[in-house]
């Protein structure tokens, strides 16, 4: 798994870029995303649009960041997650928790319009 950062308009974007599967891709992605965190950003946009797939530790990754970042006084949205990622997240009802957004353009939009604090 390969993870990139960058900024736009005030929003941090994360970049997932292969299968989030736990293991040693868990403790790099916790690391990365603490990381992010003690920049002291407030908005993040993780783009899943490169991840093939997920399993049940890789949604833990992502269940992980989204309570770190909100604990943290921040607010993270989700972008490109593809049929199969989006199929677990309706499944286990996490949908309830994430804003998912088909575009990093409509995630930055929401995060910076208030809606999301």
């Amino acid at each position: 798994m390969k993870l990139k950062k960058s900024e736009t308009d005030g929003v941090l974007i994360i970049r997932v870029e292969g299968k989030m599967i736990g293991g040693d891709d868990s403790d790099k992605f916790h690391a990365f995303v603490k990381g992010v965190i003690d920049e002291e950003h407030k908005k993040y946009l993780v783009n899943l649009k490169k991840v093939p797939w997920a399993d049940s530790r890789g949604v833990g990754m992502l269940i992980g960041a989204h309570a770190s970042i909100k604990r943290a006084g921040g607010s993270m949205v989700l972008t490109n997650i593809g049929d199969r990622i989006d199929s677990i997240l309706t499944i286990t009802r996490l949908l309830l928790i994430f804003k998912t957004f088909d575009t990093e353009e409509e995630g930055i939009q929401f995060l910076n319009s208030g809606e999301a604090a």
